[in-house]
């Protein structure tokens, strides 16, 4: 029997995963207002690489046709986005970060139906200034 503490108990997450980034710790700035850095961790990064449904592109291709908004790839667009996102503040996180900053969004076509999408930026602690930062864990 492992008695290791550190070694999950259960096969699936008991509850949902807990960042000492918090979202709106994280800015395309390269400073926090109310905030200085203290410590510089290095570049974090989310990456996810999707391919999409051939049934959603089907009903795109058509779509395509009358023209407007594709809400299958606008969709699919946002939640490879936003997982590349969660996935950079669990990467920060991992480092010991409270902040990210110069947070950008790159995608690459890796072949034909198949996209990387990477989010990245400069994982950092910070703290507040005399100001008072509105930080809240």
């Amino acid at each position: 029997m492992n008695n290791d503490p550190l070694s999950p108990k259960a096969p699936y997450d008991i509850s949902p995963p807990r960042y000492s980034v918090a979202h709106h710790m994280v800015t395309t700035a390269f400073e926090l207002n109310g905030f200085r850095v203290t410590q510089n961790l290095g570049v974090v990064r989310g990456i996810v690489v999707r391919s999409r449904n051939i049934f959603v592109n089907i009903g795109a291709s058509l779509q395509t046709l009358v023209g407007g908004n594709i809400v299958a790839w606008t969709k699919l667009c946002e939640q490879t986005r936003a997982d590349a996102f969660e996935i950079m503040i669990q990467h920060a996180t991992e480092l010991g970060a409270n902040a990210i900053i110069g947070a950008r969004y790159d995608a690459t076509e890796i072949s034909s139906g198949a996209t990387e999408v990477l989010a990245y930026g400069t994982a950092v602690i910070v703290e507040p200034t005399e100001a008072g930062g509105n930080y809240r864990t």
